[in-house]
This record gives C-alpha cells, sequence and structure tokens, in this order.
C-alpha cells in the first residue's frame, strides 16, 4: 500500500450515524458509514504495536444519518482535534485499514502528537471513488 501523508484536522462540526449491524462489503455514490474501535491501551501509545493486539474492541458500526436522532441508537464523529489519513480509490479491508492505523500510529507519536485510544474508520464516496479515512482524537 502506498505511504499515506498524517495530517492535523479540526474537525468543526459532528457528524451522525445510525447504527447497522455489518458493514457492507462495498459502497455505493451517496453512502458513508464509520466503523469505531478501541484501540488496546497496551498498544495505544507504542511506536513499534503488535499487530494482533492492536484492535482491543468493535464499539460501533453505523450508516450516515440525515441528523441527530434517537442517541440510544447513533453515534457521532465529535467536533474536535484529530490526526487523520485518507486512503483514495479502494473501501480498505481490515488487513489494509489495520497496517494505515498502524502507521498513523507511528506518524503521530513521531511528530510528538498524544492520540487517544479510539479510532474511527469512515468509508465514504468523494468524487465517483471510495475513500477510507481514518481518525485518531488527539492532544
Amino acid at each position: 500500500m502506498e505511504k499515506v501523508q498524517l495530517m492535523h484536522l479540526e474537525l468543526r462540526s459532528s457528524l451522525f450515524y445510525s447504527k447497522i449491524e455489518d458493514l457492507p462489503s462495498e459502497i455505493h455514490e451517496n453512502e458513508e458509514f464509520l466503523v469505531l474501535y478501541e484501540i488496546d491501551s497496551g498498544q495505544s501509545r507504542n511506536i513499534e504495536p503488535e499487530k494482533e493486539l492492536f484492535i482491543n474492541s468493535l464499539i460501533f458500526t453505523g450508516k450516515k444519518a440525515k441528523k441527530a436522532g434517537d442517541l440510544s441508537d447513533e453515534l457521532l464523529l465529535p467536533a474536535g482535534s484529530y490526526v487523520f489519513v485518507q486512503h483514495r480509490g479502494a473501501m480498505l479491508r481490515r488487513e489494509e485499514w489495520l497496517e494505515m492505523a498502524i502507521e498513523l500510529q507511528k506518524d503521530c507519536l513521531w511528530e510528538r502528537y498524544k492520540p487517544g485510544k479510539l479510532l474511527y474508520i469512515r468509508f465514504l464516496f468523494e468524487d465517483g471513488k471510495p475513500v477510507t479515512q481514518l481518525f485518531r482524537p488527539c492532544a
């Protein structure tokens, strides 16, 4: 996989997602999905994390909602400060985005950011192509 560039991102407004059971195998135009994982606390600040231990648990899988609704069945990607990378041209499979998440962490720590223990993975279409985006809250 090609090297992706780490960016610092200030998300100005929250994005809302309604809970779904599973992520589809592919996405289409006008669709957007978010998956939220917790990163293992022992791996979350490790410059050389172990791939097999990196992801602790799946917290949420959702589809883009039109507006805020029933909070018991909804998640938001909250406005705030993130380290961010993206891959254009394909909806990445788990193995691929996991490698990208580990590289994101390495670059983040190298740049002296303090990443949080959550990993948001956003799948969407931009300019007619699928895009996979990774967000880590940071201080």
